[in-house]
């Protein structure tokens, strides 16, 4: 690592880092044959008391010394969430490799640029849905060592890494500003970058997390999102190191609800995707909005329908639930509240370690923003209004990236996040935008997207939505419907979007009015290069694919894309 940027003394974390390993010496010595990790496998749980994982931690590390990788070097994790993932990384950090996790949903193509842009040795391939489409991006020249699941080809599998040369028992302890890991952006504007995290940095992030949320070795935690992203590498698997907490996994999409309810989580942290599908299948379920609102009125069956829902979910023993990754509606927030469960939005970036704003503990008035920085964070707002941050989670640098690295900081050492934002007296942060998502229209006027996203995303019937109009007379919106508004009659959800962009439109300036709501024929996913792993909606990409498409559709309309002639 050459280059490196220089962190302001006073922004150091002055008290000796912890790591991971050293964490896990203290849960072995305390309680090493209490259950760690709970792996589910044909439905039955593979159990791994704290002692096993250290002992596996301490094989694998050797294994990887055995077969000539030396401290410093970098070695990939392609895999879904599981048992192995979390010891793996733990054998990198007990060995002084540098971990790459890459998102087990990247194309080839990505997988690729990563693995050759961060100079991988070596990746683990573990739990995969569609590894046959991913092999090309890996090739046949790096070092395969694979989880014990269906996977890719590879030199070793796990069981003989476990057995292959002696166990790293005694190695150096890491100190606070060595490398840790390199953690690849999602790359909703471009490249994916490198945002590379010290000990340092991550174990400030989790403890702060640990420190806030009070979690502890009594909580029961369960890792599903992907564990590439730094948000479920802090929140459980950095809350499970640094609180001593049990972690349960989830096998498949098909067992996720019975592997929440078998897990009992204390703490539970999804996406606004999920929590949205969730809200769904619950109204569904009932009968529809109706009758959901009239059971919610009727006191004596008010708190039974409440129990039901929390149980039906598998959440009835949570004590926190948490939103992040991308924006949640405020409505969706309501909602849940009034059927007494508090989701607690925050706010982070790879960058940042993904925690530095958070609405906790949640406070019903302040729905609709992210919260409040958290302890040792510092927040500004930009004469632009971009939200800038400073604290000791930020990460030291990009890979590679000299100049990206130096734009991307301030002379006081707060870090550019690229947000918008709006900062109330009570010090609560409101995300607006995306400095690089506001576009000029054909008119030479600037266009905010993201706030006429909101509003019209409270349509019952939008699942996703992107506003576009770079180059065009005035912007367009872009829905693919929800699940099942998909298979009512057209001119009922038509009807219901042109009453909701009629609601809109006149609370806009001039410039900013929507001609056009357009109904997507085909869905967004990651496959199709328009979401990003973490549900981020690729605009850029949308505008190449859509541009010509809508230009000259004018007058407030709603079609469906198989209309536009």
């Amino acid at each position: 690592m050459e280059a490196l940027r220089q962190i302001p003394n006073e922004h150091i974390e002055t008290q000796a880092t912890v790591t991971p390993v050293e964490m896990l010496g203290r849960w072995v010595e305390t309680k090493g044959d209490e259950i760690y990790l709970r792996q589910p496998i044909n439905g039955q749980y593979k159990e791994f008391s704290w002692r096993d994982v250290q002992n596996q931690m301490q094989k694998i590390a050797g294994a990887l010394r055995h077969l000539g990788l030396k401290p410093g070097d970098k070695v990939a994790i392609l895999s879904k969430n599981c048992a192995e993932w979390f010891i793996t990384d733990l054998a990198l950090m007990h060995g002084g490799y540098i971990s790459v996790p890459i998102y087990p949903t990247a194309n080839a193509d990505t997988i690729k640029y990563v693995l050759e842009h961060s100079g991988a040795k070596a990746i683990f391939v573990g739990k995969l849905d569609y590894w046959a489409d991913e092999e090309a991006g890996v090739g046949g020249d790096i070092l395969r060592l694979a989880m014990p699941y269906d996977t890719m080809p590879s030199q070793y599998h796990w069981d003989q890494l476990l057995s292959l040369g002696e166990p790293l028992i005694d190695a150096p302890l890491p100190v606070g500003e060595q490398v840790m890991t390199i953690i690849y952006t999602s790359g909703s504007t471009g490249k994916p970058k490198g945002a590379v995290q010290t000990f340092a940095s991550y174990g400030w992030t989790c403890n702060a997390v640990v420190r806030d949320l009070k979690t502890h070795g009594d909580d029961r935690l369960i890792s599903y999102l992907p564990l590439a992203h730094i948000t479920e590498r802090v929140a459980m698997e950095g809350s499970s190191f640094y609180a001593g907490s049990p972690v349960a996994f989830v096998e498949s999409l098909d067992s996720f609800v019975d592997d929440v309810k078998r897990a009992r989580p204390t703490v539970f942290f999804s996406v606004p995707r999920l929590w949205s599908l969730f809200q769904k299948n619950i109204i569904e379920k009932i009968g529809g909005h109706k009758k959901l609102n009239l059971l919610l009125k009727i006191p004596i069956l008010k708190g039974v329908v409440k129990r039901k829902i929390h149980q039906g979910l598998g959440l009835e023993h949570c004590k926190l639930l948490g939103s992040g990754s991308a924006p949640i509606p405020p409505s969706l927030v309501k909602w849940y509240h009034d059927i007494g469960l508090d989701i607690c939005e925050a706010w982070g970036m790879t960058e940042n370690c993904a925690y530095s704003i958070i609405n906790h503990p949640f406070n019903p008035n302040k729905i609709g923003t992210v919260g409040h920085a958290v302890e040792d964070c510092d927040i500004k707002m930009a004469d632009n209004g971009e939200l800038m941050i400073r604290t000791p989670g930020l990460m030291r640098e990009y890979y590679k990236e000299e100049e990206a690295t130096a734009a991307a900081f301030d002379d006081e050492g707060f870090f550019h996040t690229g947000d918008l934002c709006q900062i109330d007296d009570s010090g609560c942060v409101t995300i607006t935008g995306r400095v690089k998502d506001n576009f000029k229209t054909a008119k030479g006027k600037y266009v905010a997207p993201v706030p006429i996203e909101r509003k019209l995303a409270q349509d019952p019937h939008v699942e996703l939505i992107c506003v576009i109009g770079s180059g065009l007379p005035h912007p367009i919106a872009l829905v693919q419907l929800a699940e099942g508004s998909a298979l009512q009659p057209r001119e009922e959800v038509r009807i219901s979007l042109k009453e909701t962009l009629d609601g809109v439109n006149p609370h806009l300036e001039s410039h900013q009015t929507v001609d056009a709501i357009v109904v997507v024929s085909e869905p967004w996913t990651t496959e199709n290069d328009i979401l990003t792993p973490t549900l981020k909606i690729k605009r850029h990409v949308l505008e190449q694919k859509f541009n010509e498409v809508v230009d000259g559709i004018r007058g407030a309309q709603v079609l469906w894309q198989d209309e536009i002639k």
